[in-house]
């Protein structure tokens, strides 16, 4: 991961506005693919992933109002691209379900990678409890994933 985010300097606004904007991003890949998916079946995963990540945005905005609402809107959008979504150009529209999840599964490692390699440069403590805290949800999206694998290759 190439370090753009000057983490040490990372307020908690700064880095809840950044999750929202990775988790907004990432709805927005999601309905993108769902739209281009030749496989139904692909195509209504992408839309259920969609909209987990719409729900898990606004859970994190529902988070920053009630701590935080008084505090201007930060954004940080230097490393948006590619932290929590599946990558279109690497699944072609015809890609089947069991494809469709595994770059799911994909999107979220990366996402656990992006949170887990920033949280050694991160100065505040809450920034750092808060990354701590993404990184252990997206290894719950990851067991979920791969569960869901696992029942596709039965």
């Amino acid at each position: 991961m190439s370090l753009r985010i000057d983490f040490t300097r990372l307020t908690l606004v700064g880095a809840l506005d950044l999750a929202v904007a990775i988790e907004e991003e990432a709805q927005l890949r999601y309905q993108g693919l769902a739209a281009r998916a030749g496989d139904p079946g692909a195509a209504a995963f992408f839309r259920e992933m969609a909209v987990s990540e719409a729900r898990h945005r606004r859970q994190l905005e529902a988070r920053r109002q009630v701590h935080l609402r008084h505090a201007p809107p930060r954004m940080e959008t230097s490393l948006l691209d590619d932290v929590e979504a599946a990558d279109p150009d690497g699944l072609p529209a015809a890609a089947p379900l069991r494809d469709a999840v595994a770059a799911a599964l994909a999107a979220e490692e990366r996402a656990w990678r992006f949170y887990d390699e920033a949280l050694p440069h991160v100065g505040d403590p809450e920034v750092r409890a808060f990354f701590a805290e993404l990184r252990d949800e997206e290894l719950e999206h990851q067991a979920l994933l791969r569960e869901r694998l696992a029942r596709l290759d039965r």
